[in-house]
């Protein structure tokens, strides 16, 4: 198996309240945090800017030593160039960095 091969990446949707309306939950980014720490830090890629405003809030919450970096990204273009460089042993930083350069790629 190829190191590409053997890395993981775990994607957690924290979209929507609750109540199952539309808006972002902090509860809901929170357990996505920790379900999606693997040791290695987390990228958060929120869609909306509701969705920034929670993430931030619960980011100033969260433990200092959180390796966690929100990126200003295109969602889906973003998150797959974050995967692509996380599945090819990219630290976080270069994660991070992948999608946001994600916003660059032109389509036509």
């Amino acid at each position: 198996m190829t190191p590409f091969q053997q890395c993981r990446t775990t994607f957690i949707a924290a979209g929507g309240t609750d109540d199952g309306e539309l808006g972002t939950s902090a509860a809901k980014v929170e357990r996505g945090l920790h379900l999606a720490e693997s040791g290695l830090g987390v990228v958060v890629l929120p869609d909306l800017g509701s969705a920034v405003l929670t993430v931030r809030a619960v980011l100033e919450d969260e433990d200092p030593a959180t390796n966690v970096v929100m990126a200003d990204a295109p969602f889906v273009e973003g998150a797959i160039a974050a995967t692509v460089t996380a599945a090819a042993g990219g630290d976080i930083k270069a994660v991070a960095a992948a999608a946001e350069e994600a916003r660059n790629a032109r389509k036509l």
